[in-house]
């Protein structure tokens, strides 16, 4: 039962040094969705999880506003408009930090 094991040492992994923002708008439902998937996810992994509003800065409006919900992790976007939750499970179970 070794993959067992794995996938329960994987699902206990604590990935705190990772910095997880989601750059997101008031009133994107899109947006909520992630929210949700991700604090699912911090509670998990217990990474840092941070949100901001990028209507509060007018270069992240035009850098992001059209594409939120925008999820950067480590300071690389890894999704844009829709967090993928199969994909996110396996980038944080990789154990990799993201480079």
């Amino acid at each position: 039962m070794p993959g067992n094991w794995l996938t329960f040492w994987r699902s206990r992994t604590k990935l705190t040094d990772w910095d997880v923002v989601m750059y997101t708008r008031q009133g994107c439902h899109l947006c909520e969705q992630a929210w949700q998937q991700l604090e699912e996810a911090r509670q998990r992994y217990q990474f840092v999880l941070r949100q901001v509003d990028v209507d509060g800065d007018v270069q992240l409006a035009r850098q992001y506003g059209a594409c939120v919900p925008v999820v950067v992790i480590n300071g690389r976007v890894r999704f844009r408009g829709v967090l993928n939750p199969v994909l996110l499970k396996r980038l944080l179970e990789s154990g990799d930090r993201p480079a």
